[in-house]
């Protein structure tokens, strides 16, 4: 694509507003296109996915501009961020930490997402200034942009505008690999420091990760030195290599599997501390019984019925037995999937027993005799939510019912399981917001403290769990708890034109 260069500061505003426009296209269905059509076309919706990439990248930017840290905790307040655990959030000099977390709620992505695309943004802006122009007018395609502000985040503008200068009239015609490598070499050649001071950066980012991939199925991932990870796949496939010999017919890839999960959970001779290990599994009784092919959780992953059956099976806990170690209890639903009580098993069995204890003449099970005159009971119900409490740390019996309620972090596009999750009052306990499960949901340790300091972000539960969470830019988004069923819409009117007479 051409270049135009204007002779004015007004000149250059409209030549660069006029190169973002987007191309007029075929507005014709694909089938009747030529092939030659067809390959103009998928150039220009190319180029127009550039020109939006450096829209949305200037949009955030300004959004970062509106988001100034005056009105964060300061350091060695309540609430101020402690850099313990995670030491390479996004950080704009000047911007709000909550930044992010309203980017993602705008985009309506996860927080990790947004994190990428404003710390790409600012790249482009502070490092890469003829990339991001060359994108704005859709001269550069984004993956090749992002290859670029990948690979050149960490140094400084000047050897980052260095090696652009070098690649970007070329960039074009290589790969993806080959660009990243090139800007790499360029770089390091350049200044040895800025590829050391990556390398240790991605050290202190350095996570294991997992990810649901396809039917009951997880990646397990891990973020090492070159050298930890070579001499660790080495010992996995020799080990594996070892099995394959001894007669193990499953395919090798099978086996390397196999033996990583088995020196993670048994390693030998580490001189570490015992611990164990807590899976929380979900299951639908109609499921487990095979009468539908309702599936769970594992730990917040989605899994078959059969898998669910397998694994109970494994620790004998199929028979709705508690396993050793572990525990059991029982969620009961309404036909909306609406929680209405959780109780364990020695709770259920001691209820079935006693009753009502209002009536306690009436027949707890009519059915248990079958001559018997007695009627269905008293009707009283003997199981509910939690009562509310009047402190401000929920009971167990509250913690119970929340935590299987939500399952997760309720923020929308969060998702963090429950186990890394607290207990937040919505409406917060210092403004009179009750200690009760209507007014309490998981949410994960970054958005419990969005709820509590961040200026402008507004949260609303329904009874039945439904959360409505609205940002400070006025976009609200709701999540409900997992298997709660939205409510049906409401009947549409009658059309006049179909009422008898008289009208």
């Amino acid at each position: 694509m051409g270049t135009l260069a204007g002779t004015s500061v007004v000149e250059g505003v409209l030549i660069d507003w006029v190169g973002a426009r987007p191309e007029a296209h075929l507005d014709l269905p694909a089938e009747w296109l030529t092939d030659e059509q067809v390959a103009g076309e998928l150039g220009r919706i190319e180029r127009d996915r550039a020109r939006q990439t450096a829209r949305e990248a200037q949009l955030i930017l300004r959004l970062a501009e509106l988001r100034p840290d005056t009105d964060d905790p300061p350091p060695g307040t309540p609430g101020a961020r402690r850099r313990s655990w995670r030491k390479t959030d996004p950080e704009f000099a000047g911007v709000s930490e909550f930044f992010v977390d309203e980017v993602a709620h705008a985009l309506n992505l996860g927080r990790g997402t947004a994190a990428f695309r404003a710390r790409r943004a600012f790249t482009w802006r502070d490092n890469l200034p003829a990339t991001f122009a060359l994108l704005r007018r859709g001269g550069i395609d984004e993956r090749r942009a992002g290859v670029l502000a990948d690979a050149l985040q960490a140094t400084t503008p000047a050897l980052a505008q260095a090696v652009e200068a070098a690649l970007l009239p070329g960039a074009g015609e290589l790969s993806l690999a080959r660009l990243r490598e090139r800007a790499l070499a360029l770089l390091a050649e350049l200044d040895a420091a800025a590829v050391e001071e990556r390398r240790a950066e991605a050290q202190r980012a350095a996570d294991v990760r997992v990810a649901p991939t396809v039917d009951g199925m997880a990646t397990l991932t891990g973020e090492l030195t070159v050298e930890e990870a070579a001499a660790c796949y080495a010992v996995i496939d020799q080990l594996a290599a070892m099995a394959k010999a001894d007669g193990d017919e499953r395919p090798i890839g099978q086996i390397r599997a196999a033996v990583m999960a088995m020196l993670i959970r048994r390693p030998a001779d580490h001189g570490l501390g015992g611990v164990s290990v807590q899976l929380t599994v979900t299951a639908a009784l109609d499921g487990l019984a095979g009468d539908t092919a309702a599936g769970g959780e594992v730990a917040g992953f989605a899994v078959t019925a059969a898998q669910l059956r397998e694994l109970l099976a494994r620790v004998e806990a199929l028979g709705l037995t508690t396993p050793a170690g572990g525990s059991l209890s029982f969620a009961l639903t309404d036909q909306r999937g609406r929680l209405l009580a959780t109780v364990t098993a020695g709770e259920l069995a001691r209820l079935a027993a006693t009753g009502c204890p209002q009536h306690p003449d009436a027949d707890p099970d009519p059915d248990a005799d079958a001559d018997a005159d007695a009627d269905d009971g008293c009707g009283c119900a003997v199981l509910g939510m939690p009562d509310d409490t009047a402190g401000y740390e929920p009971r167990a019996g509250q913690r119970r019912f929340v935590a299987t309620r939500d399952r997760r972090c309720r923020m929308p596009n969060c998702g963090q399981r429950v186990g890394w999750a607290d207990l937040d009052h919505v409406v917060a306990h210092a403004d009179g917001g009750a200690t009760s499960c209507a007014n309490l949901c998981c949410a994960c340790r970054s958005h419990h403290r969005l709820k509590t300091f961040a200026r402008g972000w507004r949260f609303r539960m329904d009874p039945d769990g439904t959360l409505h969470v609205t940002s400070p830019s006025g976009i609200t988004r709701t999540t409900r708890p997992p298997g709660l069923r939205p409510p049906e819409p409401p009947p549409s009117p009658p059309d006049p034109a179909d009422d008898p007479p008289p009208f």
